[in-house]
């Protein structure tokens, strides 16, 4: 018999980045584990069936190196949910993640994602469910609250949030990941919805004091290592979204600070001579170039010659693709030695 749900140990980690849709993508999570060896990542939501009828390698490979590593999964169906849980455990993955806040219109149609805070007896069925069929750990990312004219749902008050985490948790479940604005289910698209809902973080850091148990980790708005800091006097965990794509650079010393390391990291220099063979083994495996390029392309922001790095990757994308890889390294020549050491 499989250890209960409430008993198998989760991710912990103070820092994470965030399932992004068409952002983090297997390459982009390799190279962000060359800046952070501890920081927790996600994959993109893999909705059930994708997980089941597409090509799995594709959907749901990955290379080792991106451990430790969550799927995060979007369905409302438990026998489809169960399913792509036992292929995640085949495939390696360290925890599932339940996706309980995407707002997008596709997502709505299907009844998943934000949807499912208005059920949380059926959340907790389909948490239930998949801790049945594998033995790794199952947790949830939600919202504060909802809100849909449509549906005649708000589900705005702080205790409409507890209620939900409450009877989620009634499964087993012990960490949640809540992103501190509600979801607006109608007239806003996803990245509307995730800037013009106002950050309610008191909700979250309210949700830690009353349930001190529970491992609860807060998501939106946190741009600064300062801002972490003052997050974490309040929660487990903090997890960063969009600023992990804009500037990647602000996690280079997140293991020494956040989880102890004394190991330095690693220079953008080292970052980069690490990536041009793993792009060379990727492009073999038929990964697209343009794709490849996107988790570099940041690498300097905020700094002297940033511009010129972006261009010179750019013109390695519209060249031909047997000389993409000595193209883009070249890119490497035209930097300051400073940065590319620090």
């Amino acid at each position: 018999m499989s250890q209960a749900l409430e008993e198998r140990p989760f991710g912990q980690q103070k820092l994470s980045l965030a399932p992004m849709v068409d952002k983090s993508d297997r390459d982009w999570r390799w190279v962000m584990r060359r800046i952070s060896r501890k920081t927790l990542l996600y994959t993109e939501m893999i909705t059930a069936p994708a997980a089941l009828r597409g090509n799995r390698d594709r959907v749901l490979g990955f290379d080792p190196e991106e451990k430790p590593l969550v799927l995060q999964l979007g369905w409302d169906e438990a026998d489809k949910l169960v399913d792509a849980a036992k292929i995640a455990e085949d495939f390696g993955y360290d925890e599932i993640n339940l996706n309980c806040g995407c707002p997008s219109d596709k997502v709505q149609q299907h009844d998943f994602g934000a949807c499912l805070m208005a059920r949380p007896q059926h959340v907790a069925h389909l948490v239930e469910a998949m801790a049945s069929a594998t033995s790794l750990p199952i947790t949830v990312k939600n919202r504060i609250g909802i809100r849909s004219q449509k549906r005649d749902i708000s589900l705005e008050r702080y205790e409409d949030l507890l209620d939900f985490v409450d009877q989620v948790s009634q499964a087993g479940c012990r960490k949640f990941t809540v992103h501190s604005r509600i979801a607006i289910l109608e007239g806003l698209s996803p990245r509307e919805n995730r800037d013009i809902p106002p950050l309610q973080p008191d909700f979250v850091y309210r949700l830690k004091e009353e349930r001190p148990d529970f491992f609860i980790e807060i998501n939106g708005g946190y741009k600064s290592v300062e801002q972490i800091d003052d997050a974490l006097h309040h929660v487990d965990g903090v997890m960063l979204g969009r600023v992990a794509l804009d500037q990647p650079w602000l996690l280079k010393n997140a293991d020494q600070k956040w989880f102890g390391e004394s190991t330095p990291s690693l220079t953008r220099r080292q970052v980069l001579e690490a990536v041009w063979p793993y792009y060379e083994r990727r492009l073999s495996e038929g990964a697209s170039r343009g794709l490849l390029v996107q988790p570099l392309m940041n690498l300097f922001a905020g700094e002297p010659g940033a511009k010129a790095w972006k261009r010179h990757l750019t013109e390695a994308l519209s060249g031909p693709a047997k000389d993409f890889l000595a193209h883009a390294s070249q890119a490497v020549s035209f930097m300051d030695p400073k940065l590319l050491d620090s």
